[in-house]
Order: structure tokens, then C-alpha cells, then sequence
């Protein structure tokens, strides 16, 4: 995983967007969109919102994904394979770059066919705890067309991310503003932030 690791800040110190394009494995992913899936047949995920708690705003016109929060409280084997990994790349990149992570929180999210995200940057007004944000991509045979694509705004220089399945990116949550463009068809991800509280 350390070459992976690697990866994934190299391209970060390179162009400010960090790119791995097998962070989670192929294995660990697809047992991860199953859960996503699972999930949402449940009736379990809800609508996402902006800001944090004291200031959340549901607003259909600026996101219209939907979420649910993965914790190790849940027992299941698979989203604590998912922070173990985590807390491995954690370890590393506090080790190699300084950067004195303390924390992270996940999601799982899902665009329906038709949602989206407008531009935005992840760090709130009233709390800067987030420092990283890292984006996991749950989506086989993504295709040109299908939309939902990341596209990040680097000054006056725009990249666009396809969403394929175990690909991660990582940039400074305060840096970059982002969004997600309309998806043809559904889309999944895991979706968090490296913090320092």
C-alpha cells in the first residue's frame, strides 16, 4: 500500500489534486458499493445538506445527493476494513509530510440519476478542523456520457475526475473549490475529511 500511499501525495505536491487510481482495491470497493447499495434499497441514506451541524442548510438547487455516515460502531467488516485503511494512510502521511492529522469522517453518497453538487469548498466559516478532503469512487464501468464527473477549480485552470470504481483524490479542503457535475446515471462514492481537532 506504501507505493499506492505515495501515489496519491506525490500528485498532490505535484498539481495540488491528488490521484490514486487503485486506493481501495478492487475487492475492498466492490464490497463497499454493495453496502452502498444495500443501504439505499433500505430506505437508510438521507439527504445531504451544507454546513455543519449549527449551520446545516438543505437546499435541492446547490446539492441533491444523498449520504449516510460510516462508523466503526457499526460492526461491519467492511467499512472497518475501509478505517483501517484509513488510519494506515494516515499514519503515513502524518510520518512523511507533517501534517498532524488527529481525525477523519466519512460518508457514503449517492447521486441519483439527474444530482449533482455546485460549486463549493469543504472547510466551513466556523470551524476549520477539516484540513484534507479525500473522495473514494464505488462505480464499475463508469463511461464516457454518464456524467458525474469531479471537476476541480485550480485558479483559472479546471480539471475534471472520472468517478471510476477504487480511484481516490485528495486535496486541501480550504484550497480548492470543487463540485460534482449532474450524473446520467447513479453514482457512488465514499466521500470524507482528514481532520486536526
Amino acid at each position: 500500500m506504501q507505493h499506492t500511499f505515495n501515489a496519491l501525495i506525490n500528485s498532490f505536491i505535484d498539481d495540488k489534486v491528488g490521484i490514486a487510481d487503485n486506493f481501495l482495491g478492487s475487492l475492498l470497493a466492490g464490497h463497499l458499493a454493495d453496502n452502498l447499495t444495500s443501504l439505499h434499497a433500505d430506505h437508510r441514506l438521507s439527504a445531504a445538506g451544507t454546513g455543519n451541524s449549527t449551520n446545516l442548510l438543505q437546499d435541492l438547487t446547490v446539492r441533491s445527493d444523498k449520504i449516510f455516515w460510516l462508523d466503526r460502531k457499526h460492526d461491519d467488516a467492511h467499512e472497518t476494513a475501509f478505517f483501517d485503511l484509513m488510519d494506515r494512510f494516515v499514519l503515513h502521511l502524518n510520518s512523511t509530510c507533517y501534517t498532524g492529522i488527529t481525525g477523519y469522517e466519512f460518508h457514503y453518497a449517492l447521486y441519483e440519476t439527474g444530482s449533482f453538487y455546485k460549486k463549493h469548498l469543504d472547510q466551513f466559516r466556523n470551524n476549520t478542523s477539516r484540513k484534507y478532503s479525500m473522495i473514494m469512487y464505488l462505480n464499475a464501468d463508469w463511461q464516457t456520457g454518464d456524467g458525474g464527473e469531479l471537476r476541480v477549480h485550480n485558479g483559472d485552470e479546471q480539471q475534471t475526475i472520472t468517478p471510476l470504481m477504487g480511484k481516490s483524490v485528495f486535496f486541501k479542503s480550504n484550497e480548492l473549490e470543487h463540485e460534482v457535475l449532474m450524473a446520467n446515471k447513479p453514482r457512488m462514492s465514499i466521500t470524507g475529511w482528514l481532520k486536526v481537532d
